[in-house]
């Protein structure tokens, strides 16, 4: 079912990519009408899943990648909307297009055990996903802002400048998007641990009773926090701002990717429910 998103968002990397490289007003609209064609199948096709197996489908890490791209894409679209600015699409959609490949080559949704038929779980999850899309958003802002300093600071202004916003305008969307970021990131935290406490007493399923700071994956996100906790507090008492923030976004979103796929499927002993 998610090849059909898959192709529509393969299709706007494609225009995106024109866009960037030609400036054409005509395939940077061409380019945000595929992304929404996109992001509404992607929509639709959870939303069948959802019928399909009574629950939002969230369990399991390929589920959660397809989550989390559908969640990336509506919040760039928002961003777009917000900002009129078409440039950022083409660092943003192809990752999508590639995350997307591995839930589409499966293909399948995973029942639900009954541990996590609580409601405490479902907001965890969404909370986390949402949070990892900001970061996510925050990490390509960041690489754009510091591809433009080096342009800035060679006093050669070429390609990324006659292309990407203005410093100023990058470090504002990449300082609201790492607060955003990290009040989900900070609910879905709280969330699951009111929600493991409820649940570990009296599990009987491993995966269950292996959660604990150990584990990989809490570890992994636990340290996320703390990364953008801190760029939060630089930003605020120290005074970093820029490329320093940009370089911490990048930090933590590279620690976000290696939880999602490779911790998340081959090392860590919980959080697979699939």
């Amino acid at each position: 079912m998610t090849s059909v998103p898959l192709a529509l968002y393969v299709a706007a990397s494609a225009a995106y990519g024109t866009y960037f490289t030609r400036r054409s007003d005509t395939a940077g609209r061409f380019a945000t009408l595929v992304l929404v064609c996109g992001a509404l199948a992607h929509t639709f096709v959870i939303g069948m899943q959802t019928m399909q197996v009574g629950h939002l489908p969230v369990v399991g890490t390929t589920a959660a990648i397809s989550a989390f791209v559908c969640l990336l894409a509506l919040a760039y679209l928002y961003t777009e909307t917000m900002t009129d600015e078409r440039a950022m699409g083409v660092f943003i959609v192809p990752p999508m297009a590639l995350l997307l490949a591995i839930p589409a080559l499966t293909n399948t949704v995973a029942a639900r055990p009954p541990v996590l038929d609580s409601p405490w779980f479902a907001v965890h999850v969404l909370s986390l996903l949402f949070a990892y899309a900001s970061f996510a958003l925050a990490c390509v802002i960041g690489i754009t802002y510091v591809l433009l300093f080096k342009e800035l600071k060679a006093k050669h202004l070429g390609f990324f400048y006659s292309r990407l916003p203005s410093l100023r305008v990058l470090d504002v969307m990449n300082g609201r998007a790492i607060t955003v970021g990290w009040l989900f990131l900070t609910v879905g935290l709280a969330v699951g641990a009111i929600w493991l406490l409820q649940v570990q007493a009296g599990a009987v399923d491993p995966r269950v009773q292996a959660m604990s700071l150990f584990d990989p994956k809490i570890f992994i996100v636990i340290l996320m926090w703390v990364v953008y906790s801190f760029a939060l507090y630089a930003r605020r008492s120290i005074g970093w701002s820029g490329r320093r923030t940009a370089v911490l976004s990048a930090v933590g979103f590279t620690v976000m990717l290696l939880n999602f796929v490779p911790i998340g499927y081959f090392v860590t002993r919980s959080h697979n429910f699939y």
